[in-house]
């Protein structure tokens, strides 16, 4: 792995509590395909290693857990960069749901796009009172792409699920909690304390039951969700190419109101 790689995603070990911490506070944390990879690759090793009973996912910076998915770098993408760029998402998200061990995110700041789907991928939401969270997509004339039409109806229905993907709201985390999209809300210092309390908690359990829980919780789910998560993916390429995911992306980097055509 390169230095660069390697410094995007920090890597904490506490016994058998793993803490991997996303480093690109300048961007915001931003989903760049070479973070994504480097997270991939960190999910797998981990996976192997038989320690390991929980994991906490974090993020550095004061502003956001992940702003999203990075738009700069994914704007000027061909049809087969951007469909390899929207699979290796799904993989990362899909990695974090089928890790042998719970994994717990602990959300500050800012968690939009992929920053959401990259929490709705772990088992527990541990939120600071500080966090915005949203999928604010159809504002750039795309659609989530990483899971966040999936999971979130598994997180909190379809109303809630329709709501904050056809409006692209971005909500508080006292509203997400009681959506039941986060599981617990703490101050903002008290967010890692938080999640390694759980983290803690989940250690002292048998560890083959904590382990078949959570595969035969994800497998009462699975039929329903790959089905969907297919159907997203086509639907994101299906978009990619029109002049309004132009316009969108185009608006957003320019920081100003983008005007939709509908073609």
């Amino acid at each position: 792995m390169s230095e660069t790689l390697a410094e995007s995603v920090r890597v904490h070990k506490e016994g058998q509590l793993s803490h991997l911490v996303l480093n690109r506070a300048a961007h915001l944390n931003a989903l760049n395909p070479e973070m994504l990879q480097t997270l991939l690759t960190h999910l797998e090793r981990l996976n192997k290693n038989e320690k390991v009973r929980v994991l906490v996912i974090s993020a550095d910076g004061e502003k956001a857990f992940v702003a999203g998915a990075d738009i700069n770098s994914m704007a000027s993408l061909g049809p087969r960069p951007i469909a390899d760029y929207v699979e290796l998402g799904q993989r990362v998200m899909r990695q974090i749901e089928t890790v042998r061990f719970p994994v717990i995110a602990a959300v500050h700041g800012y968690a939009l796009g992929g920053g959401l789907e990259l929490a709705l991928a772990c088992d527990l939401i541990v939120a600071a009172d500080d966090a915005k969270l949203g999928q604010p997509e159809v504002g750039l004339g795309i659609l989530p792409g990483f899971g966040g039409t999936q999971r979130l109806i598994h997180r909190c229905g379809v109303a809630a699920a329709r709501r904050l993907v056809y409006t692209g709201e971005i909500i508080s985390a006292e509203e997400a909690l009681r959506l039941g999209i986060v599981d617990k809300l703490v101050p903002r210092g008290e967010i890692i304390d938080a999640a390694y309390a759980w983290a803690n908690t989940i250690i002292q359990k048998a560890p083959l039951a904590v382990a078949a829980s959570k595969r035969v919780i994800r497998e009462s789910q699975d039929q329903c969700l790959n089905a969907g998560l297919r159907l997203e993916v086509a639907a994101f390429l299906e978009l990619f190419p029109t002049l309004d995911r132009e316009e969108g992306m185009d608006a957003f980097k320019h920081k100003r109101e983008a005007k939709f055509t509908g073609k």
